[in-house]
């Protein structure tokens, strides 16, 4: 089944004429009708649109004969509801948005569509991109396509089950804290969040600023490589993003890692971490060190802080980023009878609990008198957890570690518990803070029930060729990645 293709398998087909792009979308759209009702990973896609864009690419194709040269012709693509897509809904899961189209693309989207991709669908998350289950949309909870009474991750569930469903080739997610990699570790697909500044975020609706990437889900490592390929480079639109050379990333793909030196950081293997994870992530050592890697145990001293420095960080940049959310401008609004009340009746009916929740604690950390105890402190917490990382990769080529301290949790395990919620991206705060790169990949599953296991690389700032060399070698020495999830049919 064409869906069900890597991109590389897909496009070799496309370029030599066997399908063609119409084809490939069909037999996407033929899944989402299968088994979306199920899953629901889609907030919406515009099936029409979707074909029609394919049948440019195959007039492309045809044009072109074998000289196509844009990596992602045909490729069709699923985005998270965060990011702009001209003439699309862009709702970030809320209700808050009402009927809101947006009028540009984002610049990740651009670079997709001057790749060829066909860009289509809204895929479901937690609203505004907080949370960490995809129980928070505004459109309902997104399901684990390995066990649907599990939950996705979050807060890109929707971009990674959609992909691990195989209801699109590839799909584009955002990871604030954790938010593309424990998706993908749930889920057993490939998740990479690009170092800061690597990717622009132009057209990314904020969540924190300082925090957020947009990063691609893929089915494989050598898919993932391609489209960081696509994504990257300098944009003036973002002024935090860096002229950095982008190197070609699927070139480093050669398996060898013999000499590298993988660090195992003593503070993530704590209490907590389940047993099964645990043993998981320990045959993976075992196999790098098979392919030649060498293990040294590092120290990331300010581990323990990493939750309680990002949850302040993360909600006070929050509260400023969401007051524009207003019913004043655009989107949905509740009259009241002074723009005072207009304004606190539009918040309140629009966004859900967990965003007022994360608001109001951002608003208070940024008040006058707890400024400086905790806002300014967390930032100088934040430079030592920095400090860390760089510290450990003068020794180190990268540092391997689980993605997340269980495997998939049931539907409303944790949703009456923040704290508990919050604590399922221990593992992948850390690099959202240091401004790293990381990547999950499959490594294995649980026993009863059987659910995916993921193991994470974390990378040098702008270290991505190295990252994607040693998980690609990994991947290639094990068939994780090619385990497919006993999906549900019917709506």
């Amino acid at each position: 089944m064409l869906n069900q293709l890597t991109i590389s398998e897909l496009s070799a087909k496309l370029v030599g004429r066997e399908v063609s792009a119409r084809e490939a979308v069909q037999s996407c759209l033929d899944q989402i009708a299968r088994v979306d009702g199920k899953i629901h990973a889609f907030i919406s896609h515009d099936a029409a649109d979707a074909l029609a864009q394919a049948d440019a690419a195959d007039k492309l194709f045809s044009q072109n004969g074998g000289n196509e040269t844009r990596p992602l012709l045909g490729m069709p693509i699923a985005v998270k509801d965060v990011l702009a897509v001209k003439n699309q809904p862009l709702n970030c899961g809320s209700k808050i948005l009402g009927k809101f189209i947006s009028p540009y693309d984002a610049t990740a989207v651009e670079k997709l569509k001057a790749a060829g991709a066909i860009v289509f669908g809204r895929l479901n998350m937690d609203e505004f991109a907080m949370g960490s289950s995809t129980e928070n949309s505004a459109f309902g909870v997104t399901r684990n396509p390995w066990d649907t009474t599990r939950i996705p991750g979050g807060s890109s569930g929707g971009s990674a089950a959609a992909v691990a469903a195989d209801e699109c080739i590839a799909s584009l997610g955002s990871d604030t804290g954790g938010s593309i990699r424990q998706p993908a570790a749930l889920c057993g697909v490939v998740g990479l969040k690009p170092t800061y500044g690597r990717v622009s975020r132009y057209g990314l609706v904020a969540f924190a600023s300082s925090l957020d990437q947009i990063g691609p889900f893929a089915r494989n490592v050598s898919d993932a490589a391609t489209l960081l390929g696509v994504l990257s480079g300098l944009d003036l639109r973002d002024s935090t993003s860096v002229p950095q050379p982008v190197p070609n990333y699927t070139a480093a793909l050669d398996g060898n890692i013999k000499g590298l030196k993988l660090g195992l950081p003593k503070e993530y293997m704590v209490g907590g971490l389940d047993a099964e994870v645990k043993a998981a992530v320990d045959a993976a050592v075992k196999k790098f060190q098979e392919l030649g890697a060498e293990i040294v145990e590092i120290s990331l001293p300010h581990t323990d802080y990493a939750v309680a420095t990002y949850y302040i960080i993360a909600t006070a940049e929050a509260s400023a980023n969401l007051a524009r959310f207003d019913g004043i401008r655009y989107g949905a609004r509740v009259e009241g009878n002074d723009p005072a009340e207009l304004y606190s009746r539009t918040r309140g009916a629009g966004f859900g609990a967990e965003v007022k929740r994360r608001i109001i604690l951002g608003t208070y950390v940024l008040s006058s008198g707890y400024y400086d105890a905790y806002y300014l402190r967390a930032q100088k917490v934040r430079t030592l957890i920095r400090n860390d990382f760089l510290k450990a990769f003068e020794k180190v080529d990268a540092i391997v570690t689980p993605t997340t301290p269980t495997a998939a949790f049931k539907i409303g395990e944790k949703s009456g518990d923040p704290l508990q919620m919050y604590l399922s991206d221990i593992f992948t705060i850390s690099c959202n803070l240091a401004g790293i790169c990381g990547i999950s990949i499959p490594c294995g599953f649980t026993k009863n029930p059987r659910l995916p296991v993921g193991l994470q690389l974390l990378g040098k700032p702008f270290g991505e060729e190295t990252l994607l060399k040693i998980a690609h070698a990994y991947e290639q020495s094990t068939g994780w990645h090619k385990e497919k999830p006993p999906l549900p049919a019917g709506a």
